[in-house]
């Protein structure tokens, strides 16, 4: 079995920056492809960040050019830089990793950003 193990979330005012993490239990799996999610309070999980097998990345309209995912093949880890954070941004933020053909979800990381 797969864990997924999200981190880095936490308390920040607007216009600062986090970086989320997020790790596998397995180092002999890969992630070939991942999407992050956000889920703000009483809403749905919203996709906010892809990253395709083939490295392409791609946004929710209101988090390009301040969000960027990445990922670290060595360390089986994936990223969400997020910078110029607004009080919209708040939520529990999922990584879905694709490992083999099937996605995975963590426990989620809480972002909270005040105004």
């Amino acid at each position: 079995q797969v864990e997924v193990v999200e981190s880095g979330g936490g308390l920040v005012q607007a216009g600062g920056s986090l970086r989320l993490s997020c790790t596998i239990s397995e180092s002999r799996f890969v992630i070939s492809a991942v999407d992050w999610y956000r889920q703000a309070p009483g809403y749905q999980r919203d996709l906010v960040a892809q990253l395709t097998g083939g490295g392409a990345s791609d946004y929710a309209d209101s988090v390009k050019g301040r969000f960027t995912i990445s990922k670290d093949d060595a360390k089986n880890t994936v990223y969400l830089q997020m910078n110029n954070l607004k009080p919209e941004d708040t939520g529990k933020y999922y990584c879905n990793p694709r490992i083999m053909g099937t996605y995975y979800w963590g426990q989620g990381t809480r972002v909270t950003v005040s105004s």
